[in-house]
């Protein structure tokens, strides 16, 4: 558990809000579903998840925040804005290994066989989207046409392109694998767009950040990740 004050933010990152926080929360007004789900959020101990930060105005000392919700609850994605001040502590989405029993049986021999490869890579993957908060909460959030959302936190170019030839050789069709390459600084790009660029196949990535997204050519790429220098 890390202390709020010196945590620094980044996408797909969950908080724990305190008693108050939710307290405050429910205070808010809300419709009946709205209620109903942030009920159930907050009896339950539940996480939200740090969302783009340039939707959230209302000062710096507020984070942007949501939750997407479950059947139940209408597959309604809830936005709220938190005081720091009510966030007990930050953590992560599970590890991709952890979700292995959550998959169809079809798919589980080839999971743990890439969750293999990438770890022999030297990356930690983390499973977010419908399979990640299947894992967090039990609720229906998957359904058939559900992907698999992976993000992998990378350290060059060389482990980039490693990681997602991994990926890349994941051969199970249902459920579909998806997700992103984060470089230093937060800056993350999908791993299919990623080895799309890097065969030449497109001139520029969309890449993402915690403040939202935007088109970024090779320029643009050395000068934010310098590590990869001449392999841009």
């Amino acid at each position: 558990m890390t202390l709020t004050p010196i945590t620094p933010l980044h996408r797909h990152q969950l908080a724990w809000l305190t008693p108050a926080g939710w307290s405050r929360v429910l205070r808010r007004e809300w419709d009946a579903v709205g209620a109903d789900c942030l009920e159930h959020w907050a009896a339950h101990s539940l996480p939200l998840v740090v969302t783009r930060q340039s939707v959230c105005v209302a000062g710096a000392d507020t984070l942007a925040m949501g939750l997407p919700a479950p059947d139940r609850w209408e597959r309604r994605r809830i936005a709220l804005g938190i005081p720091r001040a009510d966030v007990l502590y930050f953590d992560e989405f599970p590890r991709a290994g952890q979700v292995a029993p959550l998959l169809p049986d079809a798919a589980r021999t080839q999971w743990r066989m890439l969750c293999a490869a990438l770890a022999a890579c030297g990356v930690v993957a983390r499973v977010h989207g419908s399979y990640g908060w299947l894992y967090l909460t039990g609720l229906d959030h998957v359904r058939p046409s559900s992907d698999i959302d992976v993000w992998i936190d990378v350290r060059d170019v060389h482990q980039a392109d490693a990681v997602a030839r991994q990926m890349q050789g994941f051969e199970c069709v249902h459920p579909r694998l998806d997700g992103e390459l984060v470089f230093e600084g937060g800056i993350a790009v999908a791993w299919r767009e990623w080895l799309r660029w890097r065969a030449g196949g497109a001139h520029a990535l969309l890449v993402k950040r915690l403040e939202g997204s935007s088109l970024w050519r090779a320029p643009d790429l050395r000068d934010a990740l310098p590590r990869m220098g001449a392999a841009l």
